[in-house]
């Protein structure tokens, strides 16, 4: 049952919430630009990613990145500097345009036709947690075919329908202690 943990951490057990390490790994398997945005390189890199085609600059648009034109060529000609706010706001639609771009290629490696992809997962930390409170949780391993529905809910940046799939189509496989692995300390998957 989902949101059985509702006062986790209580006793001292620390971890994530599965479908947030999820997600993070899927960042990492979606790659991008590694230079930070605060640096003119790695701003210039994500400007010329959201402006190349119409169509990315529709994307960067609903993404959240909604300035003129005459300042969008301010920026890139070196002109004029955007603000922090402006920064972090070219640094999310970067991220979104590019969780978009690749979700279909990810979500075609991590089906395989099929096969799907080998996850493991790593337990929360109970190092902080008194003996007697202690749970028996395991390192465990488990082939997720199904990955649509949280491909799908990651490029749009739906959280809540990621955490949904993630508890609902993924975590019953594991059995009937499947509720202890809601929370962990790392997901790890290869595509």
């Amino acid at each position: 049952m989902p949101e059985k943990n509702i006062d986790f951490g209580k006793f001292g057990a620390r971890g994530i919430r599965g479908s947030d390490a999820v997600a993070r790994k899927l960042d990492e398997l979606a790659g991008g630009i590694a230079t930070p945005v605060t640096v003119r390189r790695g701003l210039m890199a994500r400007l010329h990613y959201l402006t190349k085609s119409a169509h990315a600059r529709r994307a960067a648009q609903d993404a959240g990145l909604t300035v003129t034109d005459r300042t969008l060529k301010a920026w890139l000609e070196g002109g004029r500097s955007p603000s922090k706010a402006n920064l972090a706001r070219i640094d999310a639609a970067y991220r979104a345009v590019r969780r978009q771009n690749v979700a279909r290629h990810l979500l075609k490696r991590l089906n395989r036709d099929g096969r799907g992809t080998r996850v493991e997962i790593h337990p929360l930390d109970q190092s902080q947690v008194a003996r007697p409170l202690q749970r028996v949780v395991e390192y465990r391993t488990m082939n997720v075919r199904r990955w649509d529905r949280i491909v799908g809910s990651w490029a749009a940046g739906d959280y809540q329908g990621l955490d949904d799939a993630w508890t609902t189509d993924v975590l019953p496989d594991l059995g009937s202690q499947w509720g202890q692995y809601e929370y962990v300390t790392n997901i790890g998957f290869a595509a």
